[in-house]
């Protein structure tokens, strides 16, 4: 019998979960909400998911656009095992899933205190099993946790120092900047490496970024103190047994952000996503215990696949995270 799965909010992130979900042989979508009837309200009707209003105060919106809804969230959420938040954060559904007694996940935009405990599949599918709430962390954290992980569990790690190249926007939003300029996050460090502590508190990491003018993806330079020296083969063949890391060569000619997204395009993938971290293996270079490397996150996509393993973890489906984890992947098309 397929889990319940309840999606509050069908945005960037929600319509991917979507998709990727009832894709799994053991879940289904059984509604999403919209607060407006947007070209992505008539999207998830054509797909043939069940379609319900916020509230309703918002089912007139509807009505008068000519798209039928099926209610409101109150009458979708009784009939879901489990809800994924995508709304916008802070927007305080908490309450109302504790009263119904839901399991629930949110979003890396939330803090880690909403829930105590922040998730990645690789690092702790264990601390989330029978959960009954778990934030997925941030594309970025996602990111920084599927390379550094293994070198941590694998060589130890002294230290981290990770700059995040950020892309400004996502490639549909308008209202962003910067659009001529190179914008530095002058907080000091970043917060990405607060919530990669969030799931690995031992991991001494330091973190700072850059906004630059460009919606495709973001690109992390990292430099690893590890405990052992290694070769830059042996990390390499570490994250080739590494789920959701895959490789790209500048040799081949992928020397950017753009190649790499139009090379996720010619693997056929839904909306040409990239769920797994893109490294470049010529740029994967050691100097005794130092490594250095360059990654790309595919911001829109690459947490996709942790918010499916999160589910089978909270309602305890699956007990051995890389049973989850294979899952997963096959039914949305990683190799």
């Amino acid at each position: 019998m397929k889990v319940k799965v309840a999606i509050n909010g069908y945005g960037t992130i929600g319509k991917r979960l979507a998709d990727a979900i009832n894709a799994q042989p053991d879940m289904e979508v059984i509604g999403v909400t919209k607060t407006r009837p947007t070209f992505e309200a008539k999207m998830a009707n054509l797909r043939g998911f069940p379609l319900y209003a916020a509230s309703k105060d918002f089912v007139s919106r509807f009505d008068e656009a000519g798209l039928e809804t099926q209610g409101t969230l109150d009458d979708l959420l009784p009939e879901a095992d489990i809800v994924m938040d995508c709304t916008p954060k802070k927007m305080g559904y908490k309450e109302m899933y504790e009263k119904l007694g839901k399991k629930a996940i949110w979003q890396g935009g939330e803090k880690h205190d909403l829930t105590g405990l922040s998730f990645n599949a690789m690092a702790n599918y264990e601390q989330a099993y029978g959960a009954q709430f778990v934030r997925v962390v941030s594309c970025n954290t996602t990111g920084l946790l599927r390379t550094l992980y293994p070198l941590y569990t694998e060589y130890g790690i002294d230290n981290v120092l990770a700059v995040m190249v950020r892309r400004s926007a996502d490639p549909w939003d308008t209202k962003r900047g910067p659009i001529n300029a190179i914008e530095p996050v002058l907080k000091v460090p970043s917060h990405h490496g607060p919530d990669v502590q969030s799931v690995v508190p031992e991991l001494n990491i330091q973190t700072t970024a850059v906004k630059v003018p460009t919606t495709i993806m973001h690109l992390h330079s990292v430099v690893v103190d590890l405990k052992k020296e290694v070769s830059s083969e042996d990390v390499i063949g570490l994250w080739k047994a590494t789920p959701r890391i895959i490789f790209v060569s500048g040799s081949e000619g992928i020397k950017s952000t753009a190649q790499i997204m139009e090379m996720a395009r010619d693997l056929c993938r839904e909306r040409g996503d990239l769920y797994e971290i893109a490294v470049w293996d010529d740029g994967v270079h050691t100097v005794g215990k130092k490594l250095y490397y360059y990654q790309a996150i595919h911001q829109e996509s690459d947490v996709v696949p942790e918010n499916v393993d999160a589910i089978r973890s909270m309602l305890e489906m699956e007990e051995d995270k890389l049973k989850s984890m294979e899952t997963t992947d096959k039914y949305i098309g990683v190799c």
